[in-house]
């Protein structure tokens, strides 16, 4: 039942992610899972050490390996919202449907900025502009999400189901796009659909990217 909650508007990609994940070992593992909210504000604080990197360093290399940072992780925790925390907010939400669709706008917003920025180099005039005025738009939509929309979620939710939650929102950001793509449909079923067919031609791009860590690109089933 658990499961089902996180899964009910993305039956088919939760079943292949899970079924790949179980492979991989992932799926069985005995560590404890955090809250939905404690996965997401994780993510948010990544994205903006990220971003600290980025503004920060003066080696135009090193801002490199933090670019593909940032887009793959911005891009990636986007669209695992739109895909299993969004339709829970309009399932089990007083008003859920319009606090959805207001945060699929500032997503847009801000996937539309991250296009443009993941597509420079770090010696365009525009680079450093470009990524303050994201994460100016970003950051207002963290802290509507983590004072308001997340912690409704959560008083909804169940332990257990909050945690399953977690895992689901883990295992899904392994199979979706690296990259922004503003064009493509923000909600499911067609999102899922678009996202298994535009992700492997991220994942192999992101081989050939440079990334701060100098054993190779992030690992999808560590995050």
């Amino acid at each position: 039942m658990t499961f089902a909650l996180c899964s009910s508007r993305t039956p088919y990609l939760n079943q292949f992610v899970l079924r790949i994940a179980q492979r991989r070992g992932i799926a069985t593992a005995t560590t404890m899972t955090p809250r939905v909210i404690d996965t997401i504000k994780n993510d948010h604080r990544e994205i903006e050490s990220y971003y600290g990197k980025i503004i920060t360093s003066k080696d135009e290399d090193e801002q490199t390996r933090f670019q593909n940072l940032f887009t793959w992780e911005l891009a990636r925790h986007s669209i695992g919202e739109e895909l299993l925390i969004y339709p829970l907010f309009e399932k089990l939400l007083p008003n859920g449907v319009a606090m959805a669709d207001k945060d699929r706008e500032q997503h847009l917003k801000v996937k539309v900025q991250l296009k443009a920025f993941q597509n420079m180099t770090p010696s365009d005039t525009q680079f450093v502009p470009t990524i303050r005025e994201l994460m100016e738009n970003l950051a207002e939509h963290i802290k509507e999400e983590e004072s308001d929309d997340l912690p409704r979620l959560e008083q909804a939710l169940s332990q257990e189901d909050s945690e399953s939650c977690s895992k689901s929102f883990g295992r899904t950001k392994m199979f979706i796009p690296s990259r922004s793509h503003p064009s493509a449909p923000d909600k499911p079923p067609y999102e899922t659909v678009v996202g298994l067919l535009t992700a492997p031609i991220d994942h192999l791009a992101d081989l050939f990217r440079k990334w701060p860590d100098t054993s190779g690109m992030p690992n999808p089933s560590s995050k």
